[in-house]
Formats: structure tokens, sequence, C-alpha cells
């Protein structure tokens, strides 16, 4: 068996842990589709749990699981005795041990050099255990005092444990995501809610949809493997780059940062594919006339919003969409004061503890603090043009491609951070180009503070909406 993993792994280029992993990936599409067929819902959770205990252990092997295994409880064990603080408790404990295994592995290096290990997985693991606690913490609180996600996504009653190891381990979102709350596993697994057939109708067909996503993946692969070995990331580091122009070094970082994207596209197109065949990624229907249904669960990622992004903010609710989405539910807006609104510094610390999240390298963290800077370039951009009158549309359509420009040339640039990882070769990336992605927002976010045009004027009839 290894030996034909051995040539397979060569036909395409991988190492055979990452074929492996890609092998077992691939895989939760069929045992996703079987989960429908699994009698009660103590099966159902069974199935979950064991099929993402079984799949970890061949892609990753036996230690994985007991990795696995100390946040699950960590957390469990914190709503059972601490149900007050059991979120602050499960979100420090479950960091904590994601921090550890970080540092222990390194596993920013493996990736890096084409390898493979179980801290992807625990990352999606942290959030969800995290959600979980932080949920049911939730429970506790007066309804006056919720927000609505919160009020949604609040558990009253405990989990009971093979609830909650299928709601960790569910194949389907075990190893890339996307993550979900604990009270969407549990309407989806005994056919609740959305997923109620006597109050919904029949079932939504899932399989044009999850061919769609194979096809975006298959798509994704193949221009990943066509691009990558023309924008190979030691090229930062080589003679040749140095003695490049400005010009041909800037559109180099552009290239390899728009490469690498392809990759995470084709990851999360294959987990999607997975929660669509499931049920769980299923959302409603559209207002269409026939309507249709909608998946927006299952998406982590809008390739087309993401490369043609007008603005910076855009980039959170396109990106990695359901970490963004959980970042901001149980990070940035827990962090806003109430009745105040947030500000840098809600945007600041969310970013830390995404990059905190990712790993502790210095790439990590330089590309989430320019992402900040990023996003908040881009907020003026669009004040000043929010605030230019309608017969100047000419210029308010300019300052809309500056912002597009502006986007595209902060992000391609602080990716090379995130792909490069070590601080020398980050900072020595960014000097190159003589930290051009880097000035730029500082400059525009200092200009919005100089340049404070009005507020755009409303109409009686739009404030009342």
């Amino acid at each position: 068996m290894e030996l034909h993993l051995d040539s397979m792994a060569g036909a395409i280029g991988v190492s055979v842990p990452v074929l492996r992993f890609l092998l077992c990936f691939v895989t939760t599409i069929p045992v996703s589709f079987l989960w429908r067929f699994v009698p009660g819902r103590l099966g159902k959770h069974l199935y979950s749990a064991v099929s993402g205990f079984l799949l970890s252990y061949l892609s990753f092997g036996f230690s994985s699981n007991l990795h696995f295994l100390v946040p699950m409880l960590l957390g469990y064990a914190s709503m059972v005795l601490f149900r007050s603080r059991c979120g602050v408790l499960t979100f420090f404990l479950g960091f904590g041990y994601l921090i550890g295994c970080h540092v222990y592995y390194m596993s920013g290096d493996a990736w890096k050099e084409g390898g493979i290990d179980a801290t992807g997985a625990l990352m999606v693991l942290t959030l969800k255990v995290i959600s979980c606690a932080i949920n049911y913490n939730d429970g506790l609180l007066k309804e006056e005092g919720l927000g609505e996600t919160q009020k949604k996504n609040q558990l009253i009653k405990l989990p009971s444990l093979i609830e909650y190891f299928g709601y960790c381990l569910s194949c389907g979102s075990h190893f890339a995501g996307p993550v979900y709350v604990m009270k969407d596993y549990l309407d989806w697994t005994e056919g609740k809610g959305i997923w109620s057939h006597s109050e919904n109708g029949p079932s939504p067909s899932p399989y044009g949809a999850m061919v769609r996503a194979l096809l975006q993946a298959a798509f994704c692969m193949a221009l990943y493997l066509y691009l990558v070995p023309q924008h190979p990331l030691s090229r930062f580091t080589d003679p040749i780059y140095q003695g490049w122009g400005f010009w041909k070094r800037l559109s180099y970082q552009f290239m390899a940062g728009f490469t690498a994207r392809w990759k995470y596209y084709f990851i999360w197109s294959i987990s999607e594919a997975s929660i669509i065949i499931s049920g769980l990624g299923f959302t409603g229907w559209t207002e269409s006339s026939p309507p249709k249904p909608r998946w927006d669960r299952a998406k982590n990622v809008d390739i087309l919003g993401v490369e043609f992004a007008k603005s910076a903010v855009e980039l959170p609710l396109v990106w990695n969409i359901q970490v963004s989405t959980w970042l901001r539910h149980y990070v940035y807006e827990r962090l806003v004061p109430k009745g105040k609104k947030a500000g840098f510094f809600q945007l600041l610390a969310t970013q830390t503890v995404s990059a905190v999240w990712h790993g502790l390298y210095p790439g990590y963290i330089i590309f989430f603090v320019q992402s900040a800077l990023m996003i908040a370039g881009s907020r003026v951009i669009y004040r000043w043009q929010q605030a230019i009158p309608p017969t100047m549309g000419l210029f308010k359509k300019i300052l809309v491609f500056l912002n597009f420009a502006y986007t595209l040339l902060v992000l391609n640039y602080s990716c090379v951070g995130f792909m490069v990882l070590s601080l020398h070769e980050t900072i020595a990336s960014y000097g190159s180009v003589y930290f051009i992605g880097t000035i730029v927002p500082i400059v525009l976010i200092l200009l919005g503070y100089i340049i404070r045009p009005a507020k755009p004027v409303r109409s009686k009839a739009r404030k009342e909406q």
C-alpha cells in the first residue's frame, strides 16, 4: 500500500502524508452522504463521531485523536463544573492548548515544506469547542441582554457527551471546516427547524450544488498546479529576485499571493461539497420562483468576491467566511462596550486572535496586523467616496476603482508574510518593494484624521427605514 502511495504522490508532486490526507479529505464526501441513511438520533451522533475519529486516524495517526480529546474534554468539563464561567475558561484553555501544539509541532514549517499534521483540524475543533461553551454560558443570561445571534445560538440544556462528540468530530467539517454551532448540528441531526420535513415540505436536493462545488474544486486545483511552479516561494530569497526592478518584484509578489489562494479555494470547495451532500449546509430557500435551496452554511469562500473585492472591508465576508463569522460573533462583537461603536481596537484585537489561531509565526502576526491596517485604510477611502455628491459621479467612480486597486495591492503584498512565515523573509520581502503595502494604509489612516468629509445627508424616508 505504501509503495502505491509513493508512486501516486510522486506523480502529482506531493508528499505521502499530504496524499494520505487528501484521500481521507475527499472521502468525507461519500461518508457524509451515507450519514443520511443512518437510522435514529443516537445512530447519527455515533456515526458522526466514529467516522471523524477513523478518518483522523487514517490521515494523521492515533495521536491526532488524543490531541483532539484534550480541548474537547476540557471544554465539556468546564460546561459541567463552571457553567457561569465556561465560555472564558474554554476560550483560554482551548487556545492555550492549540498554541502549545503550534509551538511543539511548528506546523507552519511543515505546511510550507509540503508536509501535513493534525494542527489544521485541531484549529477547527478549537473554535467549535469554544463556541459551544460560550453558547451554553449565554443560556444563563437574560434575553434582553443578548444580541440576535446570541439568542439564536444559545444552549439552555447541556448537550449529552455523545451529542458533543458527534458535533466536534463530524467528518464533513472536521478537517478544514466550515465551523458551525452546536444548535445547528442538533437541529440537523434531529430534523428540527429548517430540516423539519413536515414544516418545510420535501428535502432540498443537494446534488446540483455538490457537483458545482466539485467542479469548482477541480478547476482550483488545476489552476494552482499550473501556477505554483512559476511562482515558488523560494524566489523571494533568490539573488535573481533581488536583481529585478521595483515593478517586477511587486508583480511577482502579486502573482505569488494570487497563486497561493487557489490551494485554499480547492480545500474549501471539497469541504463545501461534503457539507452540502450531508444536508447540514442547507440554510433555507431563496425568494425566487420557483424557490431554490441555499447552502450558505457550507460556503467558506466566495472566489469572485475575493478576487474582485471593491473594498478590503468586504474580504472578511468572502474569505474563510465561517471563521470570519466566528471571530465576529465570539470576539469582535463581545469586545464592544454596550452603547458604543466598535473601533480600531476591536478590529486589531480580532485580527490578533486570528493570527494566534493560525500559529505564532512572525509572518502570521504581521499579516493580520497588516490586515487591520488594510481594512482601516479602505474605510477611509469609502468614507470619502460616500461623501461625494451625486453630481460628481465620475470622481466617485474613480475613488471606487482606487479602493479596488488599493485592496488588491495591499492584500497580495500582505499575503507574502502569511506564506514565508519567518520574520527575516517577511521583512526582506516587504522591504524589497519599499514597504509600499504598509506605508500606503498608514498614510490613508492619517489622512482620514485630517480630511474629514461631512457625513452624507440621508433623506427622511431613508432614516425611517
